[in-house]
């Protein structure tokens, strides 16, 4: 919301007040109060008929501090509320001569006295920004809405990134951004999956604590300066810190939930139907087969809308003209090794069968004089679920619950963003608040009943809405693309900024969802989808099966599907990081790398886990550009080396891009290419790249079910390997190093002696070359 009229003057309509300065505080349990009036008071008669800003200040967990901030506290608040998980500490409060300090271990708040309000935050002793004198505020718009309004200081060369699923340029400076759920595609500055989070390249993140509308100026009304603000008499946001910006993302994603652990099986390739085609089960086994004949490994089948008849979303029931038998087709399906998954909305078409129950029962929105909440958009009549209503849900549920009961694995959990403001909750909900906040009820509902009723290492949605603590609620797709390039780029740095804002696995759909897809860029698309953390094909009108596109894009489609399914020791291991950390798989260059400056502002280019770097090809030129940080980097398709700290242009054929493995790592690759669900630790090959002098490099292993059950550490000195594992009774050994020469050692303290060129070693129990 911009209130300013250029440095000096207010917007026509708008009454401005800022905090003067810090008059008195008072020291709580929960942490220090400070009482700022909105005019100096010079005497106590200056006291009388003005008002004030109270600012309080809590440590809820460690490296997390809280600002509240409000002008009224009586206001009526009806939520709802993210949930957060607190761990209060006890801060350390200090007073001396020139202001209060706030301390939450090493990172503290510095409120000044004196004549001007001023917070400074500081980490380690490094000031990281500021709510400086004229930042904070109380304003009141032309309406008389009031608003509270903060600005924090951008320092130079200070970036901002994250703020959800953002289309719009990955890095956020110049930007105004409102925090509002929109169904509006991937090419607007619209999103599906807004989050008041941000994290600046300074090594800090702040978290808006509220699902209403939050309302961002990066830059762009103050231009060193992040400002935001919230409807109503009261604001609370948080300040994280830590060392990197990973470990920011660790501490927001403690603080607002971490991401549940996908099932391995997700992680192969999912197929839909499309969304608008025409199908039945014979399309579908012509597909499913088409897949299998071409030795394209396939692990979910996905039916889209039309498995239910139009007019009638959501009916819950299988289109008799189309699947007369639906029970038996999805057994026959299963019987081919698939999974299932099947779309489904929150809404109800007036057509639906489930409409009068819904209605006579009170299970929909309503308006205020107590009519169901409808309109024609996407549904003739369509009516809303309220998921405040326990009986609503227990409804909706019972629905799924026979579907996972026919054979059933997953919910496309589709929509979620056109929730109305005017309409009644049945507990009381604000609406304006639960616009956003409806995301999280829709997705939560279905994820939780997949976990009981699959079990919680089975339970995996593919959502496309999504508000704070989503993250919980995995998988998030990037909604609707056009079929090229640059909505193919766009949806990159979409998925990097959600990313940033604290969510783990995302998706989208490969070759692009809206109008036609050249073989180009499907197969393009498909390189990228396939070194995605989840790989789905989907379109609006048209099937998007391989072999429409070409004989070279079915061979383009089962190399990459291939090498996924082989790299599942390694994404395994990558998925459990995510889960236990919350840093996403998919991560901007600069999570990675942020002492390379060069890597601030890269979103054409990711790391895909810790140790591989994807650049996806984004012109039927084959032409990729790319930037490899510092040290040797590995070719993981053709084993050239890069050396680093520069920026390379190759031409690839469609066999082939920028996926370069990191130096001083260890990749395992598994035995097996045409499932994600395997031995892990089974006949696998441990890649070992560039691993410089005196390093040590090591990995861990796990199970499908995310358990550890292996480790391999790797030491250099000299020529000399030391090799030693845990769990692995054999194993092929591959050195990316041109330098080492001889020396493999098992943890068994045998020593093979090798030529620079022999790079293949085989270790075994009791090790035999």
């Amino acid at each position: 919301m911009k209130y300013t009229d250029g440095g000096w003057l207010f917007r026509e309509g708008y009454e401005v007040n800022f905090p003067a300065h810090i008059y008195a505080s008072r020291r709580t349990n929960e942490g220090l109060t400070l009482y700022a009036p909105f005019r100096h008071i010079s005497h106590k008669g200056m006291s009388l008929d003005g008002g004030m800003m109270t600012v309080e200040l809590t440590a809820p967990r460690p490296n997390i501090i809280g600002v509240k901030v409000y002008h009224h506290k009586g206001q009526r608040h009806t939520g709802p509320d993210f949930v957060l998980y607190n761990e209060p500490v006890q801060a350390e409060i200090k007073e001396t001569e020139t202001g209060y300090e706030f301390h939450n271990k090493d990172f503290s708040v510095r409120a000044a006295k004196g004549d001007q309000f001023q917070l400074d935050f500081i980490y380690k002793g490094t000031t990281l920004t500021q709510s400086k004198p004229r930042g904070q505020a109380y304003v009141s718009a032309p309406d008389r809405q009031p608003f509270i309004s903060e600005q924090l200081t951008l320092d130079v060369g200070e970036l901002i990134y994250g703020l959800g699923e953002r289309f719009t340029p990955f890095v956020k400076n110049g930007q105004t951004v409102d925090i509002w759920n929109e169904d509006g595609g991937t090419g607007t500055e619209q999103a599906y999956k807004n989050i008041p989070f941000y994290m600046s390249n300074k090594g800090y993140g702040v978290f808006v604590d509220s699902p209403d509308r939050v309302s961002y100026e990066i830059a762009s009304e103050k231009v060193s300066r992040v400002q935001f603000s919230v409807p109503g008499e009261v604001m609370q946001y948080y300040i994280i810190v830590g060392d990197d910006l990973k470990e920011v993302l660790e501490h927001y994603t403690s603080f607002t939930g971490k991401p549940a652990l996908p099932p391995a099986w997700s992680y192969g390739l999912w197929l839909s139907t499309s969304f608008l085609t025409d199908y039945d089960e014979a399309t579908v086994n012509q597909f499913v087969d088409g897949m299998l004949e071409r030795d394209i490994p396939l692990e979910v089948f996905h039916f889209d809308c039309l498995w239910m008849e139009e007019f009638e979303w959501v009916n819950f029931t299988w289109d008799k003209r189309m699947f007369p038998d639906p029970k038996n087709m999805l057994k026959r399906l299963k019987d081919k090794g698939l999974k299932i998954c099947v779309w489904i909305n929150p809404y109800v078409g007036q057509k639906s069968p489930l409409f009068d129950e819904g209605m006579k029962e009170g299970y929909f929105l309503k308006r205020p004089n107590g009519d169901v909440w409808q309109w024609d958009k996407w549904q003739a009549g369509l009516a809303v679920i309220d998921f405040t209503n326990p009986a609503a849900v227990e409804w909706y549920q019972g629905k799924l619950t026979e579907l996972i009961e026919m054979g059933v694995d997953s919910f496309k959990t589709d929509f979620g963003e056109r929730i109305p403001v005017d309409c009644v909750y049945h507990d009381g909900s604000d609406p304006q608040r639960m616009h956003n906040y409806y995301a999280q009820l829709y997705n939560q509902v279905v994820f939780d009943l997949l976990k009981e009723k699959k079990g919680e290492q089975e339970a995996v949605v593919f959502a496309r809405s999504a508000t704070v603590g989503g993250q919980q609620f995995p998988v998030h797709w990037g909604g609707d693309c056009t079929s090229d390039y640059p909505s193919m780029a766009e949806s990159l740095r979409a998925g990097l900024s959600f990313g940033m804002s604290g969510f783990g696995y995302w998706s989208h759909d490969i070759g692009g969802f809206e109008a036609g897809c050249s073989p180009d860029v499907y197969k393009r698309w498909t390189q990228f989808g396939l070194l995605s953390s989840h790989s789905r094909y989907h379109g609006s009108w048209e099937y998007k099966v391989p072999w429409l596109y070409g004989e070279e894009a079915v061979e383009v489609s089962r190399t990459f599907t291939k090498l996924k399914l082989s790299l599942m020791p390694y994404l395994m291991a990558e998925s459990v990081y995510t889960h236990q950390v919350g840093v996403p798989m998919m991560r901007s260059m600069i999570l990675e790398f942020r002492e390379d400056p060069t890597t601030h502002t890269l979103d054409r280019q990711y790391m895909f886990g810790s140790n591989l770097l994807v650049a996806p090809i984004f012109n039927e030129k084959g032409i990729a550009q790319f930037y490899v940080p510092e040290g040797s980097w590995t070719d993981y398709l053709t084993g050239e080396v890069f050396e680093g700290k520069r920026w390379y242009e190759r031409k690839y054929d469609y066999l082939h891009l920028p996926l370069l493995a990191r130096p001083n790592s260890i990749i395992v690759e598994g035995a097996v290419n045409d499932r994600a669900e395997y031995d892990y630790t089974k006949d696998v090959t441990v890649h070992l790249f560039e691993l410089d002098h005196g390093k040590t490099a090591e990995t861990d292993i796990y199970n499908v079910r995310g358990e550890k059950v292996a480790s391999i550490t790797i030491q250099r000195n000299g020529d000399e390997l030391q090799v030693d594992s845990t769990g692995l009774s054999s194993f092929k050994l591959i050195v990316h190093n041109v330098q080492i020469k001889e020396a493999i050692a098992s943890k068994y303290g045998s020593i093979v002696s090798i030529n620079s060129d022999q790079t293949k070693i085989k270790v075994e129990g009791g090790f035999h070359e």
